[in-house]
């Protein structure tokens, strides 16, 4: 038995949007888009494994869930918001 085997029944494979889907529903992260799933698997180079499969891209679940599961989120600012005077001042 190889060892890539040795997992029992093998890889969960799931398009991106699958595993946005699925990280929501089991509760690793409160909300995610399948573009954004994309974006992380694009600019970080610790994302499990993609494998492109025709025009989609596809990553073991069990990989990425717990890829989630501990990385590190650093939400931006609201630069939309920047040197507006606030709401009481208008």
């Amino acid at each position: 038995m190889a060892e890539d085997e040795a997992v029992e029944g093998g890889p969960d494979m799931v398009s991106f949007r699958e595993l946005a889907r699925r990280l929501v529903a089991d509760g690793i992260v409160e909300t995610i888009s399948h573009q954004r799933v994309s974006k992380i698997a694009r600019e970080d180079a610790s994302f499990p494994p993609v494998v492109k499969v025709g025009s989609s891209s596809a990553v073991d679940y069990r990989l990425a869930g717990a890829y989630f599961r501990t990385r590190v989120t650093r939400p931006g600012r609201r630069t939309d918001l920047e040197g507006k005077p606030p709401a009481s001042e208008g």
